[in-house]
C-alpha cells in the first residue's frame, strides 16, 4: 500500500524535521515546503493526504496559503491541520472559517499528539 502523502509546510527547519521523523515512524510519507509558495505548488503537484500548515511564514503566509489552497478546486478538498504559535482565538476562527481542518497551538501539543490529531482527520 501507498503511504499517505503529509506536506508540512513550516519554516523553522528543526521542528519540521521532528515532524518529518515522527510521520515516517507513523508509516506516513512527509514532503516538506518552507514557506507558503513553495506549499501551494508541492500541493498541487504532490496532491497530499494532508497539509500541517504553520502561519507565521515566508513569502506567503500561512493565512493567505489555507485560503489559496482551499479556493484551487485542485486542493480544495486536502484536509489542512494549522500547527502554529498563534493562539489568538480570531486567528483560530479565522482559520477555520477558511477551511481548516484543526488547529494546533505548538506550544500546547507534542508532536505525538499532532500525530494523533492526523490520523483522526485522515479517517
Amino acid at each position: 500500500m501507498d503511504k499517505q502523502k503529509i506536506l508540512i509546510i513550516e519554516d523553522d527547519g528543526f521542528l519540521a524535521s521532528i515532524y518529518a521523523q515522527k510521520l515516517e515512524v507513523e508509516g506516513f510519507q512527509p514532503t516538506l515546503a518552507t514557506n507558503g509558495e513553495d506549499g501551494i505548488r508541492l500541493a498541487q503537484k504532490d496532491r497530499p493526504a494532508l497539509i500541517l500548515l504553520d502561519l507565521m511564514l515566508p513569502k506567503m503566509n500561512g493565512f493567505e496559503a489555507l485560503e489559496a489552497l482551499k479556493r484551487e478546486p485542485a486542493t480544495a478538498d486536502i484536509p489542512i491541520l494549522v500547527l502554529t504559535n498563534l493562539g489568538q482565538r480570531q486567528d483560530v476562527e479565522r482559520c477555520l472559517a477558511l477551511g481548516a481542518a484543526g488547529y494546533i497551538i505548538k506550544a500546547h501539543a507534542l508532536p505525538h499528539e499532532t500525530i494523533a490529531k492526523i490520523k483522526a482527520i485522515l479517517q
